[in-house]
């Protein structure tokens, strides 16, 4: 495919917020994708070079790319910056700047060259990136020049989140029955450019044999809530009630050639935590597996486990040992999804237990996570006291015959949480989509408050619940204006469902955990809105700062939000 055709196409997705268009927009262009361009097209798409979990980054910054394009056009560094601030769009400085019709550059002649980007290091490895890109612009027409430079610092902004590519696959070959197939294949290997590729070379009963791989993460189960423990037991009867706690949930592959981990949201994190690395190695009998668990700070003195905010201190690129050594971790593991070549996620829970017990050796790092077998609610009510009177989060109700249900969210798991004996059940991950400038006080960050979205995975898009005005420390404030800006836009995102006009709209990237009084109904926001009326959060407050290890789409849902207010009625009763 020519890349001139993908960039129209990019240029159409820019231009509508109607979802349904941009199934369409996207279903034409796959379908009309070779096997060779397929992925890449995806990934494109995407504004990515590959999937989250192999940590690929193009390195170009704004000051590299004008070289880039100073030395493409002749134009003066200082006459492109110029330009560049008059718009705030280095895409739109490119178009302008750019005067050649093009090449005739194809989909997989510009890939291939910034895929060279990310490997591109060591001495002069500046003026190599420079030359690429450069060359790129050369031969490229201003259209497809705009797209190629928004691309490179991640800018790209089309709004084409996971499960838009996957209705617009499933519309490709016919219509979106195919779904839920195509998701099965996407949680099992996180890679939506593979689903693509399996899908035109091997077609649907391909993406149906598609099974787990060592390497590529498995999306991660997800938990219900339920209010009680004669809730869940009344929902699921006997079942494994395990203890659940507040660290990094952790994702580890053991091959024969070494160990692999990924956080939550699929970002690689083996070079954090050498101590589970270690222990893969050593206290794992199987050459080859993929099991998962929570990671947490711990007191070495005391046996103490630390909070999440002390945890989180271990998410570093760089003094990991000085920081191993400070705050070591202790791995709880929880499932086990694969061993030697056996797909465990097809398994019931007791069975994957049972396994995981078996090629766990005892030894000091990691563990088992601790866990009862009952139908008592008694019983399950007093091991949930006990574990909050240790501070851990609360407990996770797993039912016994149910299998590993990937990147889902349903009643085969269920948690309890210390928080539930508040009005609010639960703390809420939102994910911002724009601020409010500051005033008073607040004006000297330049932001007052964030506007709020949680998830609806239907629509693939972000409806909003709150207004976030406290919280965050001063320095907090600041460090938030700085984020927020990288991901400004000049107009509403089209994946949010806004009735509130922020000051600055943000493309939907940071999520941040927030407590509030209650949930209540709104004519303002967009979130579960019907009979012109939404739900809000009353009074709410940030509890810490980013949640680095959760994407967008790991925000609460909108389901899950309508669930905690019933949920928060009947408690009333």
């Amino acid at each position: 495919m020519k890349f001139s055709e993908l960039v129209v196409c990019f240029e159409r997705l820019e231009a509508t917020t109607k979802r349904l268009e941009m199934f369409d927009i996207l279903a034409g262009l796959f379908k009309h994708s070779g096997q060779k361009d397929i992925d890449k097209i995806i990934y494109m798409s995407q504004g990515q070079l590959l999937p989250a979990f192999h940590g690929l980054e193009t390195g170009m910054s704004e000051k590299l790319l004008i070289r880039a394009l100073s030395q493409a056009t002749g134009n003066d560094n200082g006459d492109i910056t110029k330009e560049f601030k008059k718009s705030g769009d280095l895409g739109l400085t490119a178009e302008q700047i750019i005067k050649k019709k093009g090449d005739g550059l194809s989909v997989t002649d510009v890939y291939n060259e910034l895929l060279k980007l990310p490997h591109i290091t060591g001495e002069g490895s500046v003026e190599k990136k420079i030359s690429i890109l450069s060359n790129l612009f050369s031969a490229s027409s201003k259209t497809e020049a705009k797209y190629i430079a928004r691309f490179v610092i991640g800018r790209l902004r089309l709004g084409v989140g996971d499960q838009t590519v996957l209705d617009a696959l499933a519309l490709s070959i016919g219509d979106r029955s195919h779904k839920p197939d195509l998701e099965r294949a996407y949680n099992l290997c996180s890679d939506l450019g593979l689903v693509g590729k399996i899908l035109l070379e091997e077609g649907i009963e391909g993406i149906r044999k598609t099974k787990v791989q060592l390497g590529y993460p498995i999306r991660m189960a997800l938990c219900e809530r339920l209010p009680s423990a004669e809730k869940i037991v009344e929902k699921i009867g006997r079942c494994a009630i395990e203890s659940k706690y507040d660290g990094f949930r952790c994702q580890v592959h053991k091959t024969k050639s070494g160990v692999e981990i990924f956080s939550r949201n699929l970002e690689r994190t083996t070079l954090m935590f050498p101590e589970i690395v270690e222990g893969a190695k050593r206290h794992i009998k199987a050459m080859e597996c993929i099991f998962e668990g929570e990671a947490l700070a711990y007191n070495d003195a005391t046996g103490e486990l630390f909070p999440f905010q002390v945890t989180m201190q271990r998410k570093r690129k760089h003094g990991v040992e000085e920081m191993a050594k400070e705050f070591p971790l202790k791995f709880f593991v929880f499932d086990l999804l694969y061993v030697d070549g056996v797909d465990y996620t097809e398994y019931p829970y007791q069975k994957r237990r049972l396994k995981m017990y078996e090629i766990i050796e005892r030894n000091t790092v990691m563990e088992p996570s601790e866990t009862i077998i009952t139908d008592d609610p008694e019983a399950i009510t007093k091991f949930f006291e006990d574990t909050v009177s240790r501070g851990l989060e609360g407990i996770i109700a797993k039912r016994l015959d149910a299998p590993y249900s990937a990147g889902a969210r349903n009643f085969n798991w269920i948690k309890l949480k210390r928080s539930y004996k508040g009005e609010l059940a639960d703390t809420i991950d939102v994910c911002i989509v724009g601020y409010f400038a500051g005033k008073g006080q607040r004006a000297k960050f330049g932001v007052g408050a964030l506007l709020g979205a949680v998830y609806d995975p239907d629509s693939d898009s972000f409806k909003t619940v709150s207004k976030v005005g406290s919280g965050f420390s001063d320095e907090e404030w600041t460090k938030l204006k700085e984020m927020l800006n990288q991901t400004a836009i000049g107009h509403k995102p089209a994946r949010v469902d806004s009735l509130i006009e922020p000051d600055v709209w943000v493309t939907p990237t940071y999520v941040v955990t927030v407590t509030a009084d209650e949930i209540t109904r709104s004519p303002t926001h967009t979130a579960g809105r019907e009979d012109e009326e939404g739900y809000a959060l009353r009074f709410p407050r940030a509890q810490g700062f980013i949640r680095e290890d959760k994407n967008p789409e790991d925000a609460t849902t909108v389901a899950e939000i309508i669930e905690m207010f019933e949920m928060q009625k009947s408690m009333k009763v």
